[in-house]
């Protein structure tokens, strides 16, 4: 067991120790916070030994999981199948840093605390799960069971509306669940896994070597229907069903088949389910809608993970098998993505702009950062990939940064209403320079990640071959207007004479616990902003291959 194993199975046991152990809640805090420690200690280590030279996956583990005989259809093979890339290693650093982050925030937890801590733990195993699986069924297995934690940690640790905004999280990322399992289980009957039927009809021995001419040697007695269906062996592997040759001849999924519906290929069906279930995730407008109820609703430390980490799967499905699994029927929707892309970006500021709410501008402001990330990837270009990948890092720290400052007020006054503060610069000087750390970085100001990944993405999508300047122009707009609307709360809530509605409201500066937790997040987005070849670095090789294997 390799540790990329432990990064999982340590909060995975922790999780049943503290649900089940009655430990009492200091010692389920204690334990929590202490766990994710350890997790941290083993993501730095994989982050040392990580070769961000080196193509493909690094530390892998593969341990046999399921075989199945499917008759006529033939045999089915998934594996316990891990491994880290350039695109994973930033993830799973940041989700164990916005774990720690949100497990150290949670003082304010006062009921049923040995289950609350449980559940941010089975989070935290199924997130690293996602990011590192190489089978897509074992990938769905973890995206799937992460609903689990989250929607009780909404329903049960929730506001007022609790049950509403929980059961409307749920049904949305379901109904996006079905989408990617009716692609999964039809990609997946379609493709032939090469090793391993070769290995099933003895063509290979066990420890044999298998190179391209063996691999070619396979795909080419498939296209010659010179393997019977019954003899395939079909899998889950990623790297397995990223390649059309491996794809039976007159299957749906199949680049020569006629198949047509609505207007549109089977292949074309398979990249706009995938798209659309992960874009629930994201999210998309128009899909966006839980989003907002499930933040207003979420303990501070929920949306911090909700914001920091959930919502970039659905780019990472994106980048790791819709684009993959269909390239050619992505970079034909290039315009259309990139349109969404920029339609969040307006729709998400615009919002924002209405909110009274400060938690309900944060989540919209998330909408519309999000939106740059797409539009990146839309611009199939290597500039507008790093800044979509870098966007997804910087937004992770810099949405829990200022979900955590709606967290500072939320827990001294229980109110979130912008206009009920003002002049807080006067009592809280800490607070409001970490406040405009967040903001500034957030609106995009040189020296701050925020900026980079916007740029990046922006300038991606501005020399693309494959989408028009006015995409940019018009993603530039989103900039201007979060400008507006941060500037404007920076302004309303910090600056001027001293006011809050109720006088029996308290202010007292920031903790030593928060400062920890909100200048550590601040000063990461300074270093990124400053130096952001630290993130590029570690994605450009994944970048280059990607880029490199749907253009050639």
């Amino acid at each position: 067991m390799g540790n990329l194993s432990y990064i999982i199975l340590l909060p995975l046991i922790a999780s049943l120790v503290v649900g089940f152990g009655k430990l009492g809640a200091s010692y389920a805090r204690l334990v929590s916070i202490a766990v994710i420690g350890i997790q941290l200690l083993v993501l730095a280590k994989i982050a040392l030994v990580f070769d961000p030279t080196h193509n493909g996956f690094q530390l892998t583990e593969s341990f046999d999981w399921i075989h199945l005989n499917l008759g006529s259809l033939g045999h089915f093979v998934s594996k316990y199948s891990l491994g880290v890339d350039g695109l994973s290693i930033g993830l799973i650093l940041l989700t164990g840093l916005i774990s720690f982050v949100a497990l150290w925030n949670s003082k304010d937890i006062h009921e049923k605390i040995e289950g609350y801590y449980a559940l941010v733990l089975l989070l935290n195993a199924s997130l690293m799960g996602c990011f590192v699986a190489r089978d897509m069924f074992l990938f769905y297995v973890f995206f799937e069971f992460m609903l689990l934690p989250m929607y009780f940690l909404i329903g049960i640790w929730g506001g007022p509306r609790r049950n509403y905004a929980s059961l409307k999280f749920f049904i949305y990322t379901l109904v996006g669940s079905l989408f990617i399992l009716i692609v999964m289980l039809g990609i997946a009957l379609a493709y032939m896994d090469p090793y391993e039927t070769a290995l099933s009809l003895q063509k290979l021995g066990v420890n044999q070597g298998f190179g391209i001419e063996a691999l070619q040697s396979m795909q080419t007695a498939l296209a010659a229907h010179e393997i019977a269906p019954n003899q395939i062996v079909h899998s889950f592997d990623l790297q397995v069903l990223s390649d059309p040759k491996n794809c039976q001849p007159n299957n749906l999924f199949s680049p020569q088949s006629g198949f047509l519906l609505g207007g549109l290929s089977g292949r074309a069906w398979g990249f706009w389910l995938l798209f659309i279930g992960f874009a629930i995730k994201l999210p998309l407008v128009p899909l966006h809608t839980w989003l907002p109820d499930a933040h207003v609703e979420a303990p501070t430390p929920i949306s911090v993970l909700l914001a920091g980490v959930l919502l970039k799967i659905g780019a990472y499905g994106w980048l790791r098998m819709a684009i993959p699994f269909f390239p050619t029927e992505a970079v034909d929707a290039a315009g259309i993505m990139a349109g969404l892309g920029v339609l969040s970006i307006i729709y998400g500021a615009y919002n924002a702009l209405a909110m009274t709410d400060l938690k309900k501008l944060v989540a919209y402001s998330s909408v519309s950062h999000m939106g740059f990330v797409l539009v990146g990837i839309a611009s199939f270009t290597p500039e507008g990939w790093q800044g979509a990948i870098f966007q997804l890092l910087s937004h992770g720290i810099l949405s829990s940064l200022l979900f955590l400052m709606v967290g500072v007020l939320y827990s001294r006054t229980g109110n979130r209403q912008i206009d009920n503060f003002a002049g807080l610069a006067t009592k809280m000087p800490w607070f409001t320079v970490v406040s405009g750390i967040a903001i500034f970085a957030s609106l995009g100001l040189p020296g701050f990640s925020g900026f980079i990944g916007e740029f990046f993405s922006l300038m991606g999508a501005f020399t693309s071959t494959n989408l028009t300047p006015i995409y940019a122009i018009l993603g530039a707009l989103g900039i201007l207007l979060g400008a507006g609307y941060l500037l404007w709360t920076f302004q309303k809530i910090y600056l001027g004479s001293y006011f809050v509605r109720e006088s029996t409201w308290e202010l007292p500066d920031l903790t030593i616990l928060e400062k920890f937790s909100l200048f550590g997040l601040g000063i990461l987005s300074i270093i990124f902003g400053i130096f952001p070849g630290i993130i590029f670095e570690l994605s450009e090789i994944f970048v280059t291959n990607s880029l490199n294997l749907l253009f050639h």
